[in-house]
């Protein structure tokens, strides 16, 4: 397993640090950060772990030529065909509804009614 993975929305490497290692150092998280990114791991050589903010977030699994995305409850997002797509899925997946998003959501809600 490696210490360097890739940002799911910029394929930037992020260095992951062990918290018990007292000469590593996390950065402060900001009060008003923007939604925490994924930090990825490979558990096994078909199995890709995303934590945020040290909790677990999802993973994503190859099987074949495709990359299935799970949730942090294990619940099925779908099936992508490169792992890049898989890793987006799952970043889009957590991010948090805009105001925008979530009135039109309400708004088509109302309608059904």
């Amino acid at each position: 397993m490696s210490s360097t993975a890739s940002s799911a929305r910029s394929g930037a490497p992020i260095h992951d640090h062990d918290p018990t290692d007292p000469t590593t150092t996390a950065p402060a998280p900001s009060p008003a950060a923007a939604p925490a990114e994924l930090a990825w791991r490979q558990a096994g050589h078909d199995v890709f772990v995303a934590t945020s903010r040290g909790e677990f977030a999802g993973f994503v699994t190859v099987d074949d030529a495709a990359h299935v995305v799970h949730d942090s409850h294990s619940r099925r997002i779908g099936s992508y065909p490169s792992l890049a797509a898989a890793r987006q899925a799952l970043v889009d997946a957590t991010r948090p509804p805009s105001r925008s998003r979530e009135r039109l959501r309400r708004r088509i809600l109302s309608r059904r009614r």
